[in-house]
């Protein structure tokens, strides 16, 4: 037994040690190749103009940069995703359509209601919440520098930035959900158990702030970040929390799968990741279900609800 265990660890630290190598190799090479063959140059040659135009203003620069470029992200996105919600066309991503049959159209009232309530936290909750985060930046003496961070150094941020959003969010996501708050703050969220991308924002102003906001802007108000980095971040966090809403599980794209198993079930998938869910036993359901099957990035066209459909109801 004991030379079984002996050997069966030999295995798993070369198993491990070799795809750690291959794994920093490849991010490497990434990087470099990222860095200084491609984007590398273009992007320090682009942001020094920007810089140059609005003549070093650093609230230009900042409010442009934390707000204007992930709030074009985020609308772009899902301005996209709202004509295929409200018009059914093109049929070619209603066919991705996770709940079949619910927002098929979307009700225009309801909708209505989502936009203005996206648009008041974005305008009235969120872009004041960056005065104090502009003042926490100045003081790291970094955010406005005039040379970029390199690429590699961006990726560890990234890793940092996400761990925190999920640590954050969980947690404050799953007190939203305790009986003396969900009934006064979340439930204006679950309103919407079919939900689509501008969804993701349609909260009460107090979940806004404490659930949504924070967690995106903590990661960087602890790094320090340059806010090149903060603006790819915004959006990328933005953009990634549109799709887990959107209702569609559509080709290359993140599966939006676990999220929208939360909006159906409201007691299962409290994180972004999983990573929390699985340590607190919150996905069991979930992984009992044919959703998780297909919670996975789908590489082919033929969309999974029909490759992995849903078994047939006992009274069928």
């Amino acid at each position: 037994q004991g030379k079984k265990l002996s050997d069966a660890l030999r295995i798993s630290a070369y198993v491990f040690s070799t795809g750690l190598l291959m794994f920093t190799a490849l991010v490497n090479s990434v990087s470099w190749f990222m860095q200084n063959i491609t984007l590398g140059n273009f992007w320090q040659t682009a942001w020094l103009e920007f810089y140059d135009h609005v003549e070093g203003d650093e609230w230009t620069i900042f409010l442009t940069g934390a707000a204007l470029v992930p709030a074009l992200a985020f609308w772009g996105f899902n301005g996209i995703l709202l004509v295929a919600d409200i018009t059914g066309k093109p049929t070619f991503i209603t066919r991705y359509r996770i709940q079949l049959g619910k927002n098929d159209p979307v009700d225009k009232k309801k909708l209505s209601k989502a936009i203005y309530t996206a648009l008041g936290n974005q305008f009235f909750v969120s872009f004041p919440m960056l005065v104090p985060m502009f003042y926490v930046m100045k003081w790291w003496e970094n955010t406005f520098s005039k040379e970029l961070p390199t690429f590699q150094w961006f990726l560890v941020e990234l890793s940092i930035f996400t761990v925190i959003e999920e640590i954050l969010f969980y947690y404050t996501h799953r007190l939203g959900h305790h009986p003396l708050l969900y009934k006064h703050i979340h439930k204006k969220h679950h309103e919407w158990t079919a939900p689509i991308g501008v969804v993701s924002i349609y909260a009460h102003p107090i979940e806004h702030i404490v659930s949504n906001t924070l967690p995106v802007m903590t990661g960087p108000m602890i790094m320090g970040s340059h806010i090149v980095s903060i603006s790819a971040w915004f959006s990328i966090a933005l953009v990634t929390t549109s799709i887990s809403h959107c209702g569609y599980h559509l080709p290359l794209l993140p599966s939006p799968e676990f999220h929208d198993f939360h909006h159906l079930k409201f007691n299962q998938c409290y994180g972004v990741l999983g990573v929390l869910d699985f340590l607190h036993g919150t996905d069991k359901m979930f992984r009992q279900t044919k959703a998780f099957e297909r919670h996975k990035v789908l590489l082919g066209l033929t969309p999974l609800s029909e490759s992995i459909p849903e078994p047939p109801k006992k009274d069928e």
